[in-house]
């Protein structure tokens, strides 16, 4: 489609002009001039696309000339990157040699047939430019449904009860079950909430971690192991006695119901099991016929208030004409929920006219007569999206259903694959950023989790947009989301492959640009994979454990993004990767990590981001005579700070985000104000007796907005220099021991902390008022059983929101109780977690 221009510019932009370190080839200049030309078709088609606002969607011709554009997009890309990956791997010891692709003159013929018809379009339409608003979280026509819940999940009845909301896709039972379980008289009535969500394919052992969690707070690597009988015990275990709130959000079938409640105690003290079903025979099964709850499609009034609720801000009021035809679109939704919520979105970027309204009313009438007449519904939103942001649509359905998605990862990945559309003055990562907001603000996807400075943590998606996603993607052969046993036969032309199956067919996939493994398997699929998707761009395999770093992706020269987990460390041979953006390497159990890895890493001039989880490495570059700056460098973690020094620092100074790790009991100095961005920052160490001096050793940059230090001891004046730093927002203090046992903040410091975590410390005294934190927001203590009380100082902070207690001291319980009570007028919310009451 017309969004593969984007990728395409790039890699002319590159075969004409490299710019990656020590470039290898001389393009051959009979060649230029038809790169050239191709170059200024593909710009000026994707101006045309650009500024082509969602009413273009319906111009004669232009679903056409998509498809047109976007195969011969495509074959471009083919035929560039095969040719220029086959040069790379046969010049010996990478030398040079001349660069010279073929088949340009029918590549430029067939852009220049796509930019003719393009030139008819044009006399037939107007440009038209979107705005953005904010999302809004509203909440419409289900106030009975909620006073009646509520009655039910409240009322005495000592046994336990099982409630089923019980109705068809995207009518809004998640939304329901999810108003009820924050609802604040809900909160305080039950001792625990829990809450999973089960889905179609459900994995007992995603119920179980998901449940205990809610109880108990963070897992413990012990618990991760353990077999799903003993995860149910441990549930039970921490249920018993306790009235308790368990949801089981979107179940299919009975067995996932018959897995989990085995674990569920009946005690007789008003516990509650909320369960959403889209079908009647679950409900039947799970719950008592009384207690069936049914939800119905709104009504034609609370139809039209959705959709305004959606469209309009606050204080924005409704022309007469924009209302009768808005009427008439939200009527046409036939009362779901999510269709409303997706048209919404669509209006609120359309222009606000009755022509333009118009024809969306005119869109959606034409599709809801049809038997699959809300997947058409959902469909408009995709069709009128501008054409940049449908390559970020469609990649949402690589996730497998009701999938938590990082937003970290999906930057990234987004950044690899080369669809992103440039924005001036903004990183990919920036341009990944506003694209996700985009989608946010159309309803299509929805903020699963926040990080405490208001950041966004995770997305997730509604399974009718994903199978929407899913559908989409195969049409266009953007994406084959391959499930057990089904292989579609027309695969060759799919350019990515996101599969939980072993069983795959790679002949089927030369040209595939992505591969995403999400589920788990032994190395031996590795050497088909490799060897015939030899033009990646992104490989995504952590769950596939190997005992050697594979060999073979060595010669995947393609390389954007690669994850994998290796029990080896990375050879010097992996800087091959010339252009590779963002390396993630996950250390398995049987694994000889740390390791030492050698300076070659830092030849890859075009690596972002490096992160090794679950263990450290060591940097060697003693002997190194040649050092190459890292300008796009910006996260690299977790790196052991004995082997670092200033020479290191000077060639990543463009760093926002660092993570070191103590690993010998003498450390050096360390200067991090080198690194002149960084803003991120990760202290930890490999054994606490090594950290005495750890602290006083670092010195801290004053861009800092947020630090993690864990696993440290925290001697007397460590705190008071971390309080100093002018810009820190959010400050973790993980498994710390304070040399003292005591925090005695100093006036003014932490002037702009907004979020504090104080977790599995010894702390015992602490004193603090509004003058040490006057910004603070959010208060968490997880796990401070010594702790005498929260300083009640804390109470007066006039900007905060939240207190929560978890597995703490009774004492510290007693004093965020009595803070609650004197500044219940102020709106401090009080929240207990797990064993803190």
């Amino acid at each position: 489609m017309a969004y593969n221009l984007e990728s395409l510019a790039k890699i002319l932009e590159q075969v004409l002009h490299p710019d990656h370190h020590r470039h290898i080839w001389i393009l051959d200049p009979d060649k230029k001039p038809l790169l050239e030309s191709l170059l200024e078709k593909v710009r000026s088609l994707r101006k045309f696309f650009e500024n082509s606002s969602s009413a273009v969607s319906t111009v004669d011709g232009i679903r056409d000339l998509e498809r047109l554009v976007g195969a011969a997009a495509q074959d471009a890309e083919d035929i560039l990157e095969s040719h220029l990956t086959d040069q790379i791997i046969s010049a010996p010891g990478g030398k040079g040699f001349t660069l010279s692709p073929p088949n340009l003159p029918e590549l430029n013929t067939r852009l220049d047939s796509a930019v003719e018809e393009m030139k008819k379009i044009t006399s037939k339409i107007r440009m038209a430019k979107a705005q953005d608003q904010e999302a809004k979280t509203v909440v419409v026509g289900i106030s009975e449904d909620v006073d009646k819940l509520l009655d039910w999940l409240t009322q005495d009845s000592e046994a336990l009860k099982v409630i089923p909301i019980v109705g068809m896709g995207g009518i809004g039972k998640s939304t329901l079950a999810r108003h009820l379980y924050d609802n604040s008289g809900v909160i305080s009535h039950f001792d625990v909430r829990a809450w999973t969500t089960v889905s179609q394919n459900y994995d007992v052992r995603k119920i179980l971690l998901d449940l205990l969690g809610c109880v108990i707070g963070e897992l413990t690597d012990e618990m991760l192991k353990e077999e799903d009988d003993q995860l149910g015990l441990h549930l039970h275990q921490n249920l018993k006695g306790r009235r308790y709130l368990i949801v089981l959000d979107d179940i299919w079938d009975t067995k996932p119901w018959d897995d989990a409640r085995r674990y569920l105690p009946d005690d007789g003290n008003d516990s509650r099991i909320l369960v959403t079903t889209r079908e009647t025979k679950v409900a039947d099964y799970t719950g008592s016929v009384d207690s069936h709850h049914q939800m119905n499609l709104l009504k034609d009034d609370s139809s039209w208030k959705l959709l305004h609720q959606k469209v309009f801000a606050p204080q924005e009021t409704c022309t007469p004409e924009l209302e009768e035809v808005g009427k008439r679109i939200a009527n046409n939704c036939r009362g779901l929920p999510l269709a409303i919520n997706v048209i919404g979105g669509l209006l609120s970027q359309a222009k606000r006219s009755p022509e333009s309204w118009e024809q969306i009313a005119k869109d959606v009438s034409s599709v809801v007569a049809d038997e699959e007449q809300f997947s058409n519904i959902l469909s408009l939103s995709y069709n009128n999206l501008p054409y940049h942001l449908k390559p970020c649509f469609l990649y949402m359905g690589a996730f497998p259903e009701n999938y938590e998605i990082r937003a970290s990862r999906l930057v990234k990945l987004w950044a690899a694959e080369g669809f992103l559309k440039r924005v001036s003055d903004k990183s990919p990562e920036e341009t990944a950023e506003i694209c996700l907001k985009a989608l946010v603000d159309r309803n299509l996807i929805f903020v699963h989790r926040q990080e405490p400075k208001g950041n966004v943590r995770s997305y997730s998606l509604h399974d009718l947009l994903r199978d929407l996603c899913v559908r989409k993607a195969h049409e266009e052969k953007f994406l084959l989301v391959k499930a057990p046993d089904s292989l579609p036969r027309e695969t060759l032309q799919l350019r990515r492959m996101s599969t939980q199956d072993t069983n795959i067919s790679a002949k089927q996939m030369q040209y595939a640009r992505s591969f995403l493994f999400t589920g788990a398997a032994s190395p031996e699929i590795l050497s088909d994979v490799v060897s015939e998707f030899r033009l990646l761009r992104v490989l995504d395999i952590l769950g596939i454990k190997s005992d050697q770093f594979p060999e073979e992706i060595l010669q995947l020269v393609n390389l954007r993004y690669l994850a994998l987990s290796s029990a080896e460390s990375l050879p010097s041979s992996i800087s091959r990767l010339r252009i590779l953006q963002t390396l993630i390497v996950q250390a398995i159990a049987s694994s000889s990590w740390p390791c030492t890895v050698t300076p070659e890493i830092l030849d890859m001039t075009q690596l972002r981001h490096i992160k090794f989880k679950g263990t450290y490495v060591q940097y060697h570059d003693k002997n190194r005579t040649r050092s190459v700056v890292q300008k796009n460098l910006l996260s690299l973690s977790t790196i052991a700070i004995s082997q670092l020094s200033d020479k290191f620092f000077d060639t990543v100074r463009n760093l926002k985000e660092l993570g070191i790790i103590c690993d010998c009991p003498s450390s050096p100095e360390t200067d991090l104000t080198l690194p002149h961005k960084l803003e991120k920052l990760k202290c930890s160490s490999t054994d606490l007796s090594f950290t005495d001096i750890f602290l006083s050793c670092l010195i801290f940059p004053s861009t800092l907005k947020k630090l993690t230090v864990s696993s440290c001891i925290i001697m007397d004046g460590h705190m008071n220099k971390i309080g100093e730093l002018p810009n820190l927002e959010v400050l973790k203090l993980q498994k710390d021991q304070f040399d003292s046992s005591t925090w005695e903040p100093t006036e003014g410091e932490f002037p702009r902390l907004r979020f504090l975590l104080l977790e599995d410390l010894n702390l015992v005294n602490w004193t603090a008022d509004d003058s040490h934190f006057p910004r603070l927001e959010h208060l968490v203590i997880r796990g401070c059983s010594d702790l005498e009380e929260i300083p009640p100082g804390i109470g007066e902070i006039t900007t905060l929101e939240i207190i929560e207690v978890q597995r703490s001291s009774a004492t510290a319980v007693a004093s965020a109780l009595k803070i609650q009570e004197e500044q219940a007028d102020y709106g401090v919310q009080v929240r207990f977690g797990p064993s803190s009451q």
